[in-house]
């Protein structure tokens, strides 16, 4: 694996790390996202800094170069996220739909004290 490939692994390995950790400690996201990206963000990282690892990969899954394994790896991380987004986002989307129900059950009932007052 060629010296390149490694340094430019490792350095957004360690870019997308120090990202997240700036918003995180801003407060512009939650640390249930921040998880989701520090994840690819550590295992880009450990990629890196064990090439071998990336050359047992490569010959596992027949790659023919490790460049083409790193698009792949790419990939399969960013679907993960996606996936990871979508079932936060789906969680949300019930948590909302149950406040509004409770909301207006209690407007329910303040109009209903109102009237008979």
């Amino acid at each position: 694996m060629s010296n390149s490939l490694i340094t430019g692994l490792l350095l957004v390995g360690i870019f997308l790390f120090l990202i997240i950790t700036i918003i995180l400690r801003k407060g512009r996201i939650s640390m249930k996202f921040a998880l989701v990206w520090y994840t690819p963000a550590i295992a880009i990282i450990i990629l890196a800094i064990f090439p071998k690892l990336f050359i047992l990969l490569a010959n596992m899954f027949g790659f023919q170069t490790i460049s083409n394994l790193v698009v792949g790896f790419l990939f399969v991380i960013l679907f993960l996220i996606i996936i990871a987004l979508t079932v936060i986002i789906a969680g949300q989307t019930t948590k909302i739909n149950l406040l509004i129900q409770e909301v207006s059950l209690m407007k329910k009932k303040i109009n209903d004290v109102n009237r008979k007052s």
